[in-house]
């Protein structure tokens, strides 16, 4: 299932649902089919994904040779980038807003 994000400065972003649960999560909102990011709250949230990825990649230390990362998941930090990137955006106007739309409930 696809999370698609809709914000008034940034436009369009879409996710699968299991990468947008874990973000939310982090962001501390509900993986409901429909929920809002106000301005207000993106700098915090911006903060417990950057702080969760980074605490991610000091847990796994150094990464495999540039040869074995073809089997490797794919970093906290490599999914959240686009996503803070987005909420930033979206934070650079006063009134700015996320809004996502899902087909139902993903939460787990």
């Amino acid at each position: 299932m696809l999370v698609k994000f809709d914000s008034n400065v940034a436009g369009e972003l879409l996710m699968f649902a299991d990468v947008a649960r874990r973000l939310l999560t982090l962001a501390g909102k509900a993986c409901t089919a429909r929920g809002v990011i106000q301005a207000d709250q993106i700098p915090g949230i911006v903060a417990r994904l950057r702080a969760a990825a980074d605490a991610e990649k000091a847990a796994q230390g150094n990464p495999p040779p540039a040869d074995e990362e073809v089997d490797a998941p794919v970093s906290l930090g490599r999914r959240a980038q686009p996503f803070i990137e987005f909420l930033e955006l979206t934070a650079r106007e006063k009134d700015g807003f996320v809004l996502w739309e899902a087909a139902r409930d993903f939460g787990e």
